[in-house]
């Protein structure tokens, strides 16, 4: 009897001490999986989120749940996925601040999530837009510098937070054409653009996602884009290297990540879930309107991206000497 039960004790450690790779990934996903976004409702970050949640949710039939939890510059969303189980069930939508740059601003963070996250795919990347409101008199990316430089220092511009990517953005545009302007952080693209509005703030740099709708309703003026050419959504708006400073180069980019050590077949099938929403027509042509280019990079590509990011970033924070309170 005691043989008997050790045999079958011996027989069955094998599967008991398999990877949780393979005992995990048959039945995933099984419930709800919930999509963490670092910033609040009607933001860039948020509006890509939704658009590829509702997709994927029919790719992989289980409602794809988007959650917004902003602050500390999208640290706590970072951190609430790091410490998650490495199940498949709680993703994060990452952008450039969060991964790459809030590493040169915040000395003590929880969590580098290159270390902690395991890239899944890069959703979309897009250029930003610089954008006036009743605060500034501006008509065009020259004049609103020429007002910036007028003020000797007390000139300010909105961001979604410290480290995002209006943030990084505006700072490179100020640093060089020589300009000192006071950073205002908010939680959040939505917030941030309501001040600007309303003219309590003059100027921001921000996703065409979030702000589309108010150029369209001529509450702000979109002043230039960011990236290397003309948007479709924008064909008269000139880029920044155009209209001011040559050389200037900046985008939003979108990326899915999970807790590290998820299973590689939940992770490998959850990336290819990105591939077929990412192909669909509806999100393709969504994502266009509001200004970005549907990606096809992979987890892998995205690791190695993210890295040359934090590289170049770092370089602006230290030479710009940007630093959060």
């Amino acid at each position: 009897m005691q043989r008997r039960l050790l045999l079958q004790t011996l027989a069955a450690a094998p599967i008991l001490a398999a990877p949780r790779i393979l005992r995990a990934a048959p039945s995933w996903p099984a419930r709800p999986i919930r999509l963490l976004v670092a910033y609040a409702p009607g933001g860039g970050t948020d509006n890509v989120a939704r658009v590829v949640a509702a997709r994927l949710q029919g790719v992989l039939g289980q409602p794809v749940v988007v959650e917004n939890k902003p602050g500390a510059g999208g640290n706590l969303a970072t951190d609430e996925v790091s410490g998650a189980r490495p199940d498949g069930y709680t993703l994060l939508v990452g952008n450039q601040g969060p991964m790459t740059v809030n590493q040169s601003l915040f000395p003590k963070m929880r969590n580098d999530p290159l270390k902690t996250l395991d890239p899944v795919a890069l959703l979309a990347d897009a250029p930003l837009v610089a954008v006036a409101g009743q605060g500034s008199k501006a008509r065009d990316l020259k004049g609103l510098l020429e007002e910036a430089r007028a003020a000797r220092g007390n000139f300010a511009y909105a961001s979604a937070s410290n480290g995002s990517a209006s943030h990084l953005a505006a700072a490179l545009m100020f640093q060089m054409a020589g300009i000192e302007a006071e950073h205002l952080p908010f939680r959040g693209a939505g917030p941030a653009l309501n001040d600007v509005v309303a003219g309590h703030v003059p100027f921001m740099i921000t996703t065409l996602p979030s702000v589309i709708a108010l150029i369209q309703g001529e509450m702000v003026r979109p002043l230039a884009v960011t990236g290397e050419s003309h948007i479709a959504a924008l064909p008269d708006v000139p880029t920044v290297a155009e209209a001011a400073l040559p050389g200037y180069r900046s985008s939003a980019w979108y990326g899915i990540l999970a807790p590290r050590g998820t299973p590689e077949p939940i992770r490998a099938r959850l990336e290819a879930a990105v591939a077929d929403s990412l192909t669909a027509e509806e999100v393709t042509r969504r994502l266009r309107e509001e200004g970005a280019e549907p990606s096809r990079m992979g987890g892998a590509a995205l690791a190695r991206f993210m890295a040359d990011e934090r590289m170049r970033w770092a370089r602006l924070v230290s030479e710009a000497k940007i630093a959060v309170e």
